[in-house]
């Protein structure tokens, strides 16, 4: 069965970043959007099943001991067993933290930047692709 909406949680404690890119993904008629201004708040909500999550690499600026954006993205790899391609996201320009969230299994790493929204609709259509790659080799691979 062919899911019609693609289910994105958006987790950033940026009010004001988040409602912006709400605002842009709402645009888009085949995505299913949700806020989480926590991480701790994105895991209790994984049993909605989301396709894709775009997490703040910062994630304290509203409660200063709430989790980072790593140590959200090893919780969820550690619940999914690494079925949900993570996004990490972050205003710092640095390629030390690039490799630190790939290092924690991220899908990519995006730089809050004028360009963003449309680096991650890029990212998007690249794990649509790659998902349904995966889907034709598990047929495949069921068949032999």
């Amino acid at each position: 069965m062919k899911k019609d909406k693609i289910n994105i949680f958006l987790v950033d404690d940026d009010e004001l970043y988040l409602k912006s890119l709400k605002i842009d993904f709402m645009a888009l008629p085949h995505i299913c959007i949700h806020t989480f201004a926590t991480g701790e708040k994105c895991l209790k909500a994984l049993d909605q099943n989301p396709d894709i999550i775009i997490l703040d690499y910062n994630l304290n600026s509203i409660e200063l001991n709430a989790m980072n954006g790593i140590q959200t993205l090893d919780k969820i790899k550690k619940l999914q067993k690494y079925s949900i391609p993570v996004i990490m996201l972050s205003s710092q320009d640095s390629i030390e933290i690039a490799i630190s969230c790939m290092h924690h299994h991220a899908f990519d790493y995006v730089i809050k930047s004028e360009t963003a929204f449309l680096r991650i609709q890029k990212l998007l259509v690249s794990i649509q692709k790659l998902k349904k790659l995966e889907n034709q080799l598990d047929w495949y691979m069921s068949k032999i």
